[in-house]
């Protein structure tokens, strides 16, 4: 039996003790019993494990070489460039590549991640390593695979049936990038075959939906018009939206009622999207941020994600989702004391309603004991600084911890240095 004690836990004022055994919270309040061992936590914040809910691990560490240059820095040409440079992957690059992103994830305290694989390759190379490596590291970090058209479910000959390899092959998600189909008919059409392949093989749904500037990239108005006739809303996801946040209110305000009522979900990419759109535009230059503020203000579940470390779209990205978080709440003007309070919703407890997998994440008794304790004593504070992951337990042991903060030389702004 462990006992973490003094705590400050996300989202319980009530509580500053966690009791755990055999890697299950058993308890969670104050003056709880004795444990074999005893942890002070020095009254840091307790968070539930960063989750990374849209992340492309096949794409990580591409953006190097010549070949992944994309001199417009549009999503279009790094469409062109991924085209030549998965060309050149071996099975074992692409290992190491995603393990290594996988690594660079964790140590910034992420413990669930949501990638979507390329399926547009005849031999699957990408997602075979993909269902390699989520086998062998699914103790320590959960990882969901999205199968993924990159280059058009009907664009790209043939991958209507290596989507449903894929899916037969263990993808937990059907994806899709209805935008990027030669004409918009075609782009409807792959909405419906996603949305029918989830229900054939049983599969949650994420589809990369209306990533333009175009306010009339109206694809998400029928995914969540199918989703809702089927009932599978709460398992559907659409990511990017950009679109929308360019879309006229009227329209929107329609929307916004429709997608309440089917609970589907969406995810915002705040770095990389602010990079990759408003490439067209002079000024006023739209940042590509889809209408998080009005999500979350109306109860539509909204998370952040990573989306590319170093590939043909975007060149940085280090899976820090404290800095994903920075940025989004930034754009999305998101940033009242109260927001503040509780905007870390954003990269944990909603991208685990995003994956499905409320029934095992959280901080509540009878859950495995995965979390993390910030260097900070309240989410202000957290956010605020930008607070760094001191530890990250997962089933009630670390995967890592920190030593404490500290100085060589401590800062004394009265010091002589003359």
């Amino acid at each position: 039996m462990i006992k973490f004690t003094n705590a400050t836990i996300y989202r319980n004022s009530d509580a500053n003790e966690i009791l755990v055994k055999d890697g299950i919270i058993q308890q969670i309040g104050k003056g709880l019993p004795a444990a074999t061992e005893e942890i002070d936590l020095k009254g840091r914040l307790v968070v539930p494990p960063y989750v990374d809910s849209h992340l492309h691990l096949d794409y990580v560490y591409t953006g190097g070489g010549d070949e992944a240059k994309n001199t417009s820095g549009t999503l279009f040409e790094g469409i062109a460039r991924w085209h030549d440079v998965k060309k050149t992957q071996s099975f074992e690059d692409a290992k190491a590549r995603m393990l290594r992103g996988i690594q660079e994830e964790v140590s910034k305290g992420v413990q669930y991640i949501r990638t979507h694989i390329d399926v547009c390759d005849p031999d699957l190379t990408g997602l075979k390593a993909m269902l390699e490596l989520r086998e062998e590291l699914k103790d320590n970090v959960t990882i969901q695979i999205v199968a993924f058209p990159q280059e058009g479910m009907y664009a790209y000959k043939g991958a209507v049936e290596l989507m449903e390899e894929a899916l037969k092959m263990g993808a937990d998600c059907v994806g899709g990038i209805p935008h990027f189909e030669w004409a918009y008919e075609f782009g409807q059409d792959s909405v419906r075959k996603t949305v029918e392949l989830a229900l054939k093989y049983d599969k949650l749904i994420d589809v990369h939906c209306d990533e333009t500037d175009d306010p009339m990239s109206r694809h998400v108005q029928l995914l969540n018009a199918l989703v809702m006739i089927e009932g599978i809303g709460a398992r559907s996801t659409a990511s990017h939206t950009c679109s929308f946040g360019s879309a006229d209110d009227a329209y929107a305000f329609r929307m916004m009622g429709l997608f309440e009522q089917s609970g589907m979900n969406f995810i915002a990419l705040p770095t990389e999207n602010a990079y990759l759109q408003g490439r067209q535009d002079t000024y006023p230059k739209r940042r590509g941020l889809t209408r998080v503020k009005e999500f979350w203000e109306n109860g539509i579940n909204v998370s952040f994600g990573q989306d590319s470390i170093n590939d043909p779209w975007y060149p940085t990205g280090n899976g820090n989702m404290m800095n994903i978080l920075d940025n989004g709440i930034h754009l999305a003007q998101t940033m009242s004391l109260p927001q503040l309070d509780v905007c870390l919703d954003f990269i944990t407890i909603n991208g685990a309603k995003t994956l499905n997998i409320e029934d095992e994440y959280g901080l509540d008794v009878g859950k495995p004991a995965n979390f993390l304790v910030l260097d900070a004593d309240s989410p202000f504070e957290a956010v605020r600084q930008r607070a760094d992951v001191l530890a990250s337990v997962r089933h009630g042991k670390y995967l890592f911890k920190k030593s404490e903060p500290s100085y060589d030389i401590e800062l004394d702004v009265f010091r002589k240095t003359k």
